[in-house]
């Protein structure tokens, strides 16, 4: 299994506030890469992980995307393990969760803003 370092989770003074190391399926590696990477290259976009709550288990990463724009502030919090893809198409990351029978939540990250799609109908072409 690979591994993230992410932050920890808010807790009491016990523990310390330095990066954790969590075991995470590979897959996962590779998309909180592509939300990292992009965020990057997006000066409004900012990409952490997170600690969940139960410690010591694997893919226990949540992931945090937080876009700001003068007064406006969008975030999108989510279980990194919900995500079945992450793709950067040029302009735009496009986050895939949770398909079933070509039907999925998306969200597309963009230079302006954050669009969510809780019903969208995938088309292959």
């Amino acid at each position: 299994m690979a591994t993230l370092e992410v932050l920890p989770r808010p807790t009491p003074a016990e523990r310390a506030d330095t990066p954790v190391e969590v075991e995470v399926d590979e897959a996962l590696t590779v998309y909180a890469a592509t939300m990292e990477e992009c965020a990057a290259a997006r000066q409004r976009w900012e990409f952490t992980g997170h600690e969940r709550p139960r410690f010591g288990r694997a893919n226990n990463v949540e992931a945090n995307l937080l876009f700001v724009a003068g007064e406006q502030t969008s975030s999108l919090r989510f279980r990194l393990e919900q995500l079945d893809a992450a793709d950067d198409v040029g302009e735009e990351l496009l986050l895939r969760f949770e398909e079933r029978d070509g039907i999925a939540k998306v969200a597309t990250l963009t230079a302006n803003g954050l669009d969510v799609e809780l019903f969208h109908i995938l088309t292959f072409t």
